[in-house]
């Protein structure tokens, strides 16, 4: 397990160790057997460290306290308006953690490493921003077949490039090496965020009432759910390749379609959320992941209330449409699985929709009046 901290002079290891070339000669002297002989290389983690610095640091604000030779990052909280910007009366800390799913097949089918650390990202602080929250800092962990470190430098450049979106800092991570639990070339990402909201100002959807209209804001595609259902399409049933282009998707390669990065919502919703300080006019909101709109809002709706959505009010992305008649799949096995275009949703006051959806398509935001909330039972209807 390679573990690395903030360091103003670098990266630093938890333990002093011999070289290479001390313990390989006393390896070969005393026939011991070594713990690079078993598979996991102490070595290749320094090397790894040391790499990835440049990527951690680019992330890191006024907030982020560097130091040598500590066992965990740590992030100040600040109230001081001489210091910084960000003053809370009543500060409730908000945590997220998930993963890529089986995104991460793909990208190592075809060795691309750089995008699936901005999804790592996006599927964390997309979930705190439902209750208002803005992200603080981020960690993640990384469990690999066999440590490479210029493979490894690339999927923490794309956490960073995530967290550098997302206006969070990079503080920390893990990066365990375990050749017995992983096949070669397989890997996998967790990410761990967390942010803070003002207590008075943190969302529930407990004040969604009928009237209050739905807006969905446009997702860069698949996102990161559905990928079992769509590699077992793509790949098993079709037999196609990452690297073909596709008619149906307007020529696009099908694996830069399929890695298209989610997208990240933060600073447009912190920036909307932040110019209502007194009106609560944001009743509710939704990251529309695994569940797709159908399984994602009932969570934020009171009991006696349903969302009524219309699936002419938006466009879908043609990756959507290929994987559903590829299939074939049920259109309701669609709107359960994938988000079919929309990543995130709010539920807003009626009044107060119209300058909403201005705003957000001013902070370059896809916008669509997709619904209506009705009286019902604490559930979706498509019409």
């Amino acid at each position: 397990m390679t573990e690395w901290i903030p360091a103003k002079a670098g990266m630093t290891l938890k333990s002093k160790r011999a070289t290479k070339d001390v313990r390989d000669q006393v390896s070969r002297m005393a026939k011991y057997i070594s713990y690079e002989e078993s598979g996991v290389s102490i070595d290749a983690g320094e090397q790894m460290v040391g790499q990835i610095y440049s990527s951690l640091a680019s992330t890191f604000g006024p907030r982020v306290m560097e130091s040598k030779n500590t066992f965990a990052g740590m992030f100040r909280l600040d109230y001081d308006e001489k210091l910084f910007k960000k003053n809370y009366r009543s500060p409730v800390l908000v945590a997220c953690t998930d993963g890529v799913g089986s995104k991460v097949q793909l990208a190592a089918k075809i060795e691309k490493f750089d995008t699936v650390g901005i999804d790592l990202v996006a599927m964390n602080v997309n979930d705190m921003l439902v209750q208002g929250a803005e992200p603080l800092f981020f960690l993640d962990y990384l469990a690999v077949h066999k440590l490479e470190p210029a493979i490894v430098a690339e999927l923490v450049k794309g956490v960073a490039a995530g967290c550098k979106m997302a206006d969070c800092a990079l503080i920390g991570g893990e990066t365990a090496e375990m050749p017995d639990t992983y096949s070669e070339g397989d890997f996998d990402m967790a990410g761990f965020a967390v942010g803070v909201v003002e207590r008075k100002r943190i969302i529930t959807g407990s004040n969604i009432r009928p009237g209050d209209i739905i807006l969905g804001l446009g997702s860069s595609g698949l996102h990161s759910n559905g990928y079992t259902l769509a590699r077992n399409i793509c790949f098993k049933q079709k037999g196609l390749k990452m690297t073909d282009a596709l008619d149906e998707l307007d020529s696009a390669v099908l694996g830069e379609v399929l890695l298209e990065p989610t997208r990240i919502y933060v600073r447009p919703i912190v920036k909307l959320l932040s110019q209502y300080k007194v009106k609560r006019i944001v009743h509710g909101m939704a990251h529309i992941t695994g569940g797709g709109l159908v399984g994602n809002i009932p969570r934020v709706l009171p009991k006696d209330c349903n969302a009524v959505l219309r699936k002419t009010s938006w466009p879908t992305h043609k990756i959507f449409t290929f994987l559903q008649n590829a299939g074939p799949i049920e259109e309701s096995e669609m709107y359960r699985v994938f988000n079919m275009g929309i990543g995130f949703v709010l539920i807003v006051a009626e009044d107060f929709a119209n300058s909403i959806a201005k705003k957000l398509t001013r902070f370059g935001e896809k916008v669509y009046n997709i619904g209506r909330i009705t009286t019902g039972t604490g559930k979706v209807t498509l019409k």
